[in-house]
């Protein structure tokens, strides 16, 4: 079977599931194993960064391979990758020719600016040594398009999106995190390709649900839906990392055809998933419509709620509790103030229109996900 492409910005046409390439680290070997693996799954784009440790030379080493035994997609292969923002112009430009000495390629479909989280990282891309090193790597033909990733705030990736210097972005939008989904169908209609940043682990932890979750989601599986509900929005591509080949059994299935449309049934499923959440939070549920802010003491009160929401609604503590310990932990990358930055002001309370006693939710929050802090799988 051919396998469907989806349009993404500037460049070619790609698969989608994206292959990213931040968990195949243990041996050449291993990435080779998995590349094979996402060929036979119909994938044709690879995700990939100088920040994923040994990705970049192990990639470039599967991908000869690879081509010496006459395999690749039709097409060949896509790849991205992607650079931190902040650096001068001479520092981008010995960087970007590093990757691409590591990937063995003379061209990069695509180029990202790789956490453009802050106002600062916006100016550098746009305006500072940022802009003329992306205007460098265009006219110099080192890579087709460029792009961001962003886990920054919504306005902020607004702003990144009007600017006109990107063709695709890389988001956190999620069946469980729809923030930003207004965003990327903005950007889709612009006519930008959006690339949803890890619905399997970043959207919830998704490989391993609960009890809850499995239960409200049957006949599917929770990844089932994620994935279809993302793919129906019309997401361009859905990153997937994986480890082993075992790990792509999901994009085999949308290979072979067996994910069809959301439909009645998974419709179905989707609002028995919403109904059975709020029947657990009952009059505790916030609807993260963000009338609460700003809060007096800079409190991110609908990320808090949220994470709150998912634990007891969908029985996701593990994941709620592994985001929550990651607040102050991770610089630009994350929150840096959790719910113990609550003074119980009481100026959000008026704002709310579920009457929500915020506070008191808050501090429930932190009593049930502070934990020892873990750490990050990047740095």
């Amino acid at each position: 079977m051919t396998p469907a492409r989806r349009p993404f910005g500037r460049g070619p046409a790609v698969s989608a599931f994206t292959l990213g390439t931040m968990r195949a680290l243990a041996s050449p070997e291993q990435m080779e194993a998995v590349l094979r693996a996402a060929l036979d799954a119909g994938i044709n784009h690879l995700e990939t960064a100088p920040a994923y440790g040994p990705a970049e030379r192990f990639l470039g080493q599967g991908l000869r391979r690879l081509r010496e035994a006459e395999l690749a997609p039709e097409g060949g292969w896509l790849v991205t990758s992607k650079l931190l923002p902040g650096t001068d112009l001479a520092t981008g430009q010995a960087q970007l020719r590093a990757i691409l000495e590591r990937l063995g390629l003379e061209q990069l479909t695509g180029l990202a600016v790789h956490g453009l989280n802050t106002p600062e990282h916006l100016a550098w891309a746009c305006h500072g040594a940022g802009a003329e090193l992306l205007a460098w790597a265009l006219g110099e033909g080192l890579v087709l398009q460029v792009g961001f990733s962003s886990h920054g705030a919504s306005p902020l990736i607004e702003q990144a999106l009007a600017s006109g210097r990107f063709t695709f972005c890389c988001l956190h939008v999620h069946l469980f995190d729809q923030t930003r989904l207004p965003l990327a169908r903005a950007a889709l209609a612009d006519g930008l390709g959006v690339l949803a940043i890890s619905p399997a682990d970043k959207g919830g932890h998704l490989y391993a649900p609960s009890p809850e979750l499995l239960a409200d989601c049957a006949p599917f599986h929770p990844l089932e839906l994620a994935y279809r509900f993302l793919l129906d929005q019309g997401i361009s591509t859905l990153s997937l990392g994986a480890a082993q080949p075992a790990d792509l059994a999901w994009a085999r299935q949308w290979q072979a055809g067996r994910l069809a449309g959301l439909g009645t049934e998974r419709a179905a499923a989707l609002e028995r998933l919403r109904e059975a959440a709020a029947a657990r939070l009952g009059d505790t549920g916030c609807g993260q419509c963000r009338a609460c802010l700003p809060c007096p003491n800079d409190v991110p009160i609908p990320e808090l709620l949220r994470l709150r929401n998912l634990a007891v609604g969908h029985g996701m503590e593990g994941f709620a509790q592994e985001r929550y310990n990651l607040i102050g932990r991770a610089g630009h990358w994350w929150e840096t103030l959790n719910a113990e930055a609550c003074r119980s002001c009481g100026a959000c309370l008026p704002r709310c229109p579920r009457s929500l006693p915020i506070p008191a939710l808050l501090a429930d929050t932190h009593r049930r996900l502070a934990a020892a802090p873990r750490r990050r799988l990047w740095g």
